[in-house]
């Protein structure tokens, strides 16, 4: 239903995770009857949790470890991985900046070219301690350097940037055509970000095999308001939940909604399951673990746009392993550790033995969600008063933008 904004303009009250509560049904099931894997193409994942593609979350390393515990971590192609031999003198630089020069130091050091050679390599560093290669390339980019990723034994591409669309207009250059050139890729393929029924459909019907979900929700993202676009993710990801049952319904294939951003806590997680997504894409999360090459830093993959960033550097405390965070156990009770422990423990609660069956929850708009019966701890700052955002000022999580 629209809403009156003024007089020649109306629009969709939208609806972020804080807003809305997933209701219990009539069922209850024990924690270890419930499913939680999802396929991508002929992959099969013992955890929907794919590691966003951003250099202070996913390195080589850390791709093979989430891989390990069940996830997929996705490398950015175009990242400090690619462009440099020693990644790690760059990271720790980064860390060292004072905070008003971040962005600067990150605008000098992203400047250096990607090395063909060096995206081969990595995708080879992956392959060769037996974990699904998977890596993200920009529309701009990706016929440039999808070759030598494909030589190197990808398994999985992903092309991603803030906004993707099945139909780009430039007098310029020639857009890339997404369904051609999906149609030539012999690896699946992953399409985003979009945020709407419309433009999932069109993704989806490019042949990808999953889409992505997100616009601006993330913690080191400033999209919203650099450019005062997005929508928030429960009402994006319903939206584009439904555009994959139309396309379905038209052909027969289902393709997978990947929820991209805006999650911290285990809660967030389920929730946007509930909503319909098949798997979500986390970053600042994961940049907590000891194993994440961010030295305690994260970034976004815009932060460093030489013209027009949309991304800052946040810090968090390391204080946590990869496990830890995606399977405990958690030493912390606002919700941030053990995240796929709290999804289970959501659907055996709520009575759903897998993904998909979970993805037709009952949800409903709940504004006083966060704060009923909640005021000694949000005055002490600890439990749903704490719930990964007090936390930021003790360094411990970070927030969204």
């Amino acid at each position: 239903m629209e809403i009156d904004i003024g007089r020649g303009k109306k629009g969709r009250r939208a609806y972020g995770f804080d807003d809305i509560a997933i209701v219990p049904s009539r069922r209850t099931r024990a924690p270890d009857d419930i499913d939680i894997s999802w396929s991508l193409g002929p992959y099969r994942f013992e955890l929907p949790l794919v590691a966003s593609a951003m250099d202070g979350v996913v390195s080589p390393d850390t791709a093979v470890l989430v891989n390990e515990l069940g996830g997929l971590g996705v490398l950015n192609l175009e990242g400090i991985w690619t462009r440099f031999e020693d990644a790690e003198e760059r990271l720790e630089r980064i860390a060292a900046a004072p905070a008003h020069e971040a962005t600067r130091i990150m605008q000098e050091i992203y400047a250096e070219p990607v090395k063909p050679e060096l995206i081969g390599r990595r995708i080879a560093e992956v392959k060769e301690r037996g974990a699904v290669a998977c890596g993200s390339l920009t529309p701009q980019k990706v016929r440039e350097h999808y070759e030598i990723a494909l030589e190197a034994g990808i398994d999985i591409l992903v092309i991603q940037g803030t906004v993707i669309s099945a139909e780009h207009v430039s007098t310029t250059v020639e857009p890339l055509n997404l369904k051609e050139f999906i149609a030539e890729v012999p690896v699946p393929t992953v399409v985003g970000g979009c945020a709407s029924y419309s433009t999932g459909q069109h993704l989806m019907r490019t042949g990808a095999v999953g889409v992505l979900v997100g616009v601006g929700p993330g913690a080191a993202c400033t999209t919203r308001g650099v450019l005062g676009i997005g929508v928030p993710q429960a009402t994006a990801i319903a939206d584009v939940a439904a555009a994959r049952s139309q396309h379905m319904l038209e052909t027969g294939e289902y393709v997978n909604v990947i929820a991209d951003g805006g999650m911290r806590t285990g809660g967030d997680v389920s929730k946007a399951i509930a909503c319909g997504a098949d798997s979500v894409m986390v970053g600042s999360p994961l940049a907590r673990a000891k194993e994440a090459p961010g030295r305690g830093f994260h970034w976004g993959m815009a932060t460093f746009h030489p013209s027009l960033p949309r991304g800052t550097r946040v810090s968090t405390r390391q204080d946590g392993t990869m496990e830890q965070i995606l399977l405990g156990p958690a030493r912390e009770n606002d919700g941030t550790f053990n995240l796929m422990g709290a999804l289970r423990t959501s659907m055996a609660t709520c009575g759903y033995e897998d993904i998909r069956s979970f993805q037709r929850a009952e949800v409903m708009v709940a504004p006083a969600l966060m704060s009923e019966g909640k005021q000694l701890q949000k005055e002490q700052a600890v439990g749903m008063g704490s719930n990964g955002r007090a936390a930021v000022s003790t360094g411990v999580a970070v927030s969204d933008d």
